[in-house]
């Protein structure tokens, strides 16, 4: 925590200012966020809110944190529409997986046109997309996903975005927690949604990377470390993981999986139609569930990272909380359900509508003459 020590230029103010209302003070102490008190025992915050008496003010710099969650990023979309339909406009994005992807968008003002691709996603172009590897290394190439990504970011790089934006990325071997904050965004977010196994890893300045969520679901810390002042911070981890149960995430494309895979061995079809169902029987087999029930392996894998991520956002979210932490209700949304982008960002919407008193309430202006904290980092203030 960086703690403040502002110079008072104008001298010490009388007390007659606050005198009037001893309420008033006492409610204005309560606010002041722990970021711009004088101390934890709250000595010397009288005079610290008496000097902010004869401040102007100006508004803190927001950040928002945006978590991972496969399909359920879709509702961080909602989640920034909201906001800013409530005339809050971020200044600071950190992603994590999907959250980078959406996060990228909204920093390279592409907001509209990632909700444009996202609500024209079905569940048979979702298939599409996945395009099964044959390198040894993943199920899934993630070519095509790749080529849409460039389309949208046509070689933009962090330097010249319109917002502050930075991305977290898993180093192999060593599980070190990787910040990206330069270079290609497209790159940079593909790393952070490189989930292991699914998708090919990533390699940045000689160094193979992994999805985020590994080591940080919900970047808080690199909020601040870009500056921000007020962080909300969006969790998309079934409400079912804190009450320490399993969550059951069925795969909603398999009935899609399983028309693919019809047909056996006819010899009239054609010869398209063979290899697309043959295609969609390895689709099956790696996505679905095999006849008695059981997971395939890709759904296995992702129930398993659903579960751990739980418990590392816990973890994380103890260690640095918010300021605000918006809740989306997910619980009936699949991890692979890419093709229910308008249910999920009417979700973040709803979700932001219900976080606003305590958005609202936890905006207190900050007096000008305190620099925003990574100024004071900088100036050893």
């Amino acid at each position: 925590m960086i703690m403040t020590n502002v110079k008072d230029l104008q001298g010490t103010p009388k007390r007659r200012h606050f005198a009037r209302n001893t309420h008033l003070r006492t409610e204005q102490l309560n606010r002041l966020p722990p970021l711009f008190r004088d101390n934890f025992s709250g000595a010397g915050d009288v005079r610290r809110l008496d000097r902010m008496a004869l401040s102007t003010f100006r508004r803190p710099k927001i950040g928002v944190a945006l978590g991972a969650g496969a399909a359920r990023g879709w509702s961080h979309i909602g989640v920034l529409r909201e906001l800013e339909a409530q005339g809050i406009y971020p200044d600071v994005i950190a992603g994590t997986s999907i959250g980078a992807v959406v996060g990228g968008a909204y920093a390279a003002g592409k907001l509209k046109e990632m909700e444009r691709f996202a609500l024209s996603l079905t569940k048979k172009r979702v298939l599409g997309m996945m395009d099964v590897s044959f390198s040894g290394v993943s199920f899934l190439a993630g070519d095509k996903l790749r080529r849409e990504l460039e389309k949208e970011f046509a070689g933009r790089t962090f330097e010249n975005l319109e917002k502050a934006f930075a991305t977290v990325a898993t180093e192999y071997a060593t599980g070190h927690e990787i910040w990206l904050t330069k270079g290609s965004v497209t790159d940079a977010i593909r790393a952070s949604y490189a989930l292991p196994g699914i998708f090919e890893p990533v390699k940045i300045n000689g160094r193979w990377l992994f999805d985020g969520a590994l080591v940080n679901p919900i970047p808080v810390t690199l909020c601040r470390v870009l500056g921000a002042e007020v962080v909300i911070a969006v969790n998309l981890v079934s409400d079912t993981t804190y009450r320490g149960t399993v969550f059951h995430d069925p795969l909603s494309i398999e009935p899609t999986l399983q028309d693919m895979s019809r047909g056996g061995s006819d010899p009239v079809r054609s010869l398209s139609a063979r290899i697309f169902g043959g295609m969609g029987g390895n689709l099956r087999r790696l996505f679905g569930k095999r006849e008695d029930g059981a997971p395939g392996i890709a759904n296995a894998m992702m129930d398993a990272f659903n579960i751990a991520q739980g418990r590392i956002s816990r973890s994380r979210l103890a260690g640095d909380p918010p300021d605000v932490l918006i809740n989306a209700r997910l619980g009936k949304i699949g991890l692979f359900d890419f093709h229910r982008a308008e249910e999920l960002i009417s979700i973040g919407r709803e979700a932001t509508r219900r976080a606003m008193p305590e958005i609202l309430s936890g905006f207190l202006e900050i007096p000008s003459d305190i620099a925003p904290a990574h100024v004071q980092a900088s100036t050893g203030a």
